[in-house]
């Protein structure tokens, strides 16, 4: 069985702080939804997937698991399965036992148990290490044991704590696969916490941005890239980042290094008479041209099929402005060179880093 979650107008304020590590967070899982929560460190997102387990009483809201206000429901009485970041499995336990240990505890039959340890085993092929010792396996590996101990319980929702950040680079992307795969073969509800954008985008039917214990923007990895409700998103999600830089509003649309880059007059009127916007560029927006800005390269990035490059340009008030740029591998560019580059595509938003999109 699996399960809808709601968090309604769910707030949590630590004893002490004057402001809350989660304020009126309104979200709905769907039943069989795979949903990550990203941000940066602090965001709240973690207090938030600690909250929907029960590990931290909540000052206001409710929160709701199916039709069941979970609220003050103590976590052992939740129906909900969580595996954290150091994976917590027991040294002296084989990994059978490990993964069988919780439904000895609710007492299910040894024949029960070893049907789901068994099956869980063959989900995550694990069939050939079940009478090893956590010490004996890789960290991947023990990685999937918690995951197993979190199957065989079958809850109505899973959560998921940063559960990759202890993996090499490999094994992360590897491993994200798997779980998303396996994710999808379960079909149970899924909550997942990471501070890595791009593993937020590979994993999530849909992903919320959280900042400042405030949620942003709930959305699908598609919409959230092309459609970023204000500035602090359009940043966030992207990797390099968005190219983001305060510009004055000049005639025909706003002026980039010196050179005009084209907005409708209708867009920029939703600046409420402001002089100055912020002009969002992807870096795969960013392109080597004839005619544009004239940027001074401070870094080359070569990975191949493609080159990122770094370099500054002149801002209307004689400060640098940073940018990136993506060209094809084969494109040539030294450090320290002087280049042209133009934009094939722009956002607008507000002044200020919440800044609303207006284009």
């Amino acid at each position: 069985m699996t399960s809808q979650v709601r968090y309604e107008n769910a707030t949590l304020v630590y004893a002490g702080a004057n402001k809350a590590a989660v304020n009126d967070l309104n979200l709905t899982i769907e039943a069989g939804e795979f949903l990550v929560l990203v941000g940066p460190s602090g965001c709240g997102k973690s207090t938030s997937l600690r909250m929907l387990a029960g590990l931290e009483p909540i000052s206001a809201g409710s929160i709701w698991v199916g039709d069941k206000d979970v609220t003050k429901v103590p976590a052992k009485d939740r129906d909900i399965a969580m595996v954290f970041q150091n994976y917590a499995l027991y040294p002296h336990m084989s990994v059978a036992e490990n993964m069988a240990f919780a439904l000895k505890i609710q007492k299910v039959s040894k024949d029960e148990i070893a049907r789901r340890v068994k099956e869980a085993a063959v989900l995550l092929d694990l069939e050939q290490y079940l009478d090893r010792k956590p010490k004996a396996l890789s960290g991947g590996q023990r990685q999937r044991v918690a995951m197993g101990r979190a199957i065989v319980r079958e809850p109505e929702v899973f959560l998921m704590d940063e559960p990759l950040s202890n993996l090499d680079a490999k094994l992360r992307v590897s491993t994200r696969t798997q779980i998303a795969a396996l994710q999808k073969r379960l079909g149970t509800t899924t909550v997942y916490v990471t501070h890595d954008q791009v593993e937020a985008m590979t994993m999530g039917d849909r992903v919320a941005v959280l900042k400042d214990g405030v949620l942003q923007q709930v959305a699908t990895p598609r919409e959230l890239y092309d459609s970023p409700v204000n500035a602090f998103v359009g940043a966030f999600i992207g990797s390099p980042s968005m190219n983001l830089n305060e510009v004055p509003i000049v005639d025909g649309g706003v002026n980039l290094g010196g050179f005009t880059v084209p907005v409708a007059r209708d867009i920029l009127d939703k600046a409420g008479g402001a002089t100055s916007v912020q002009l969002g560029i992807r870096p795969e927006d960013l392109h080597l041209a004839d005619t544009g800005v004239a940027m001074h390269v401070t870094l080359v990035e070569e990975l191949g099929a493609e080159t990122y490059v770094y370099g500054t340009a002149k801002g209307f008030d004689g400060r640098d402005l940073e940018l990136v740029a993506r060209a094809a591998g084969t494109s040539g560019i030294h450090l320290f060179e002087d280049v042209t580059v133009a934009p094939s595509r722009t956002y607008i938003f507000e002044a200020g880093e919440l800044g609303k999109r207006l284009s």
